[in-house]
C-alpha cells in the first residue's frame, strides 16, 4: 500500500472517525477514572514492536480493547476534577485538517496559510479582550499560539529574561540575580519553567495567600517582597498572575498588581488557567 494512498486514506479514516464517535455517544456509560492498574499495558503489549505494519482492524480492536480501558473520561459529563475539558467537534476537525494538510508552519515561507491565519485570528482575540491596540498585529504588537500555557510560560521568562539581561548586561551574575513571583496557588509549570530558563530556584519568590482573600495574591505582600529583594541587590524580573488557580480558583487581583509591577519595570504574565 502507498503511504499517501487517497482511497485507502478515506476508508481508514472512517473508520477512526466511526470508532470516536462512537466512543463520545456512549462516554458516559464509562467510569470517569479508569479501572486499570499502574503497569497494565507492559503485560498486554508485545516488548519489541512488530516487524511489520499490521491492518487497521487489527489497530481498531487493540485500541478498543487496551488503550480505552487506560483512559480517564475528561469529557465525560461526570468529570468534575481540575478544569473543564476543551475537547470539540471543532477542535478534531480542526486538528485532522492540520495534519492532514501536514502544515509546518515555522516562518512564512514554510507556510504562508498557517502564518497569515495564526496573525488573524491572534488579532481577533485581541480585540474579543479589549486589548489596546499596541498588543495587536494591526498596531505593530502580535503574538503566537502555545499548545500549552507550560510553553507560554517558558516563552515569556525566557522574553523577560534575554530583555532585562540586555538591560544590565549578560553574564553568570546577573542572571543569578533574577528573581521571579508568584502566590503559592499559581501552577507549579512557573517553577519548571524558571529552572529551564536559568533561574535559580531560590530566586522563585513563592508568596503566601489566605482564606481572606479567597487566596488571591496581594499587592501588598508582592510589594513588600519586591522591595526586600532590591535591598538585597537582586533584580526583580518577572511576575505570574493567575485568572482562576487550578487548586482553588483564585482569581488574582491584576490590575491592582500591575500597579505594583509597573514601579519596578516587572514583566507580567497572566495565566488565565480558569479560561
Amino acid at each position: 500500500m502507498e503511504l499517501l494512498d487517497h482511497q485507502e486514506f478515506r476508508r481508514q479514516g472512517h473508520m477512526v472517525i466511526d470508532m470516536i464517535a462512537d466512543y463520545y455517544r456512549d462516554v458516559e456509560k464509562y467510569p470517569v477514572r479508569s479501572q486499570v492498574e499502574p503497569g497494565y499495558l507492559w503485560q498486554r503489549l508485545p516488548e519489541d514492536a512488530p516487524d511489520e505494519p499490521e491492518a487497521i482492524e487489527t489497530i481498531l480492536q487493540d485500541v478498543q480493547k487496551h488503550i480505552i480501558p487506560g483512559l480517564t473520561r475528561w469529557q465525560s459529563p461526570n468529570y468534575f476534577a481540575y478544569f473543564p475539558s476543551s475537547g470539540s467537534i471543532a477542535g478534531f476537525l480542526g486538528e485532522i485538517l492540520s495534519t492532514g494538510f501536514k502544515v509546518v508552519g515555522f516562518n512564512w515561507m514554510s507556510s504562508p496559510a498557517a502564518t497569515e491565519l495564526e496573525s488573524i485570528v491572534m488579532d481577533w482575540l485581541g480585540r474579543m479582550l479589549n486589548l489596546p491596540e499596541s498588543f495587536l498585529f494591526s498596531g505593530d504588537g502580535g503574538g503566537v499560539l502555545h499548545g500549552t500555557t507550560c510553553e507560554a510560560i517558558l516563552c515569556t521568562i525566557v522574553a523577560s529574561r534575554d530583555k532585562a539581561l540586555s538591560r544590565v548586561g549578560m553574564g553568570r551574575d546577573s542572571i543569578s540575580k533574577l528573581v521571579v513571583y508568584s502566590s503559592d496557588q499559581t501552577h507549579c509549570a512557573l517553577q519548571k519553567a524558571a529552572q529551564i530558563a536559568g533561574i535559580h530556584p531560590n530566586n522563585v519568590r513563592v508568596i503566601p495567600t489566605t482564606k481572606s482573600t479567597d487566596f488571591a495574591l496581594s499587592p501588598h505582600l508582592l510589594r513588600s517582597a519586591i522591595v526586600s529583594d532590591l535591598e538585597e541587590g537582586k533584580i526583580p524580573l518577572y511576575l505570574c498572575a493567575t485568572a482562576g488557580t487550578t487548586s482553588s480558583t483564585a482569581v488574582d487581583p491584576v490590575a491592582a498588581l500591575c500597579h505594583v509591577t509597573k514601579d519596578y519595570d516587572i514583566w507580567v504574565h497572566v495565566d488565565a488557567a480558569y479560561a
